[in-house]
């Protein structure tokens, strides 16, 4: 833990060592001022942990990835919609261009999944829907696959303690903050679908290029829920019952973590923090 980043090459060292370094890490984050707002994926063999700055993938059998995310630009955070699609093509960073958190048949299947519904328009109706719940359980199927639901719950739970200031006592197993978190990717997905429902059903229909109205209607709708996404996250909680449904499905996208799937995502939340520190 103690070596630079490899611009997301892993390294091994010794476990005694790493989970001393770590344990000091944390013990320094639960002292810090302040800290950077972390976010977070599961993958099934792994956790990878984000700030702004940089990111950490740690897997199961001890290896460690580690990598900085891409610099946001400053004219195009004033904008809004692009705004909300370049922090999430950003958020996406580690899993397309960080090496060892994805195969590159992973890659191209993720991408061609993410395509595939612009090529819906063009079915006709009555396979639409069809196609839609084919691929959208081929995604779930994916995304949720080997130990990923209870590393899922580790990474909420580890990103939970760096704000509580608890990361010793999760470490040590003494404490255990929720696995549900108002943060996570499910309940975006939970804003996103009423979201471009409502757009899909206000899109034309009489178009030339239903493929290209698609893709709008696609782009619109995610910088539309993004900026929704900001709102509800702002600290007045005017709008945080939006979230309820969200947190009420990560009762099915989470499992309860054992300690050593909270440790494995303590480790990537170490490396992160112990750049930002």
């Amino acid at each position: 833990m103690g070596r630079p980043a490899l611009a997301g090459r892993p390294f091994l060292v010794d476990p005694v060592r790493v989970d001393a370094s770590v344990a000091d890490v944390l013990a320094r984050a639960d002292r810090a001022e302040t800290l950077p707002r972390l976010g977070g994926m599961a993958r099934p063999n792994g956790v990878v942990i984000v700030s702004e700055h940089h990111w950490a993938f740690a897997t199961r059998t001890g290896e460690l990835h580690e990598g900085d995310m891409p610099g946001p630009r400053a004219r195009a955070v004033r904008i809004p919609l692009l705004r909300g699609l370049l922090q999430l093509a950003a958020s996406m960073a580690p899993l397309v261009r960080g090496r060892g958190v994805a195969r590159r048949r992973e890659r191209v299947f993720l991408f061609a999944a993410l395509l595939a519904p612009l090529g819906f328009f063009a079915l006709p109706d009555r396979l639409e829907l069809p196609a839609g719940v084919i691929t959208t359980a081929l995604i779930v199927l994916w995304l949720f696959r080997g130990r990923t639901l209870r590393l899922h719950g580790a990474e909420h739970r580890a990103i939970a303690a760096t704000e509580a200031r608890s990361l010793t006592d999760a470490w040590a197993g003494t404490a255990r903050p929720s696995r549900f978190a108002p943060r996570c990717g499910t309940n975006f997905a939970a804003l996103a679908i009423p979201v471009t429902t409502v757009f899909d059903r206000l899109a034309p229909t009489s178009v030339a290029a239903p493929a290209l109205m698609g893709a709008l209607v696609a782009v619109v709708s995610i910088g539309v829920t993004m900026e929704l996404w900001k709102a509800v996250q702002h600290p007045s909680g005017l709008l945080r019952g939006l979230l309820l449904p969200g947190l009420a499905l990560q009762r099915l996208t989470t499992r309860e973590p054992e300690l050593d799937d909270t440790r494995v995502a303590l480790r990537a939340v170490a490396s992160v923090l112990r750049r930002e520190l």
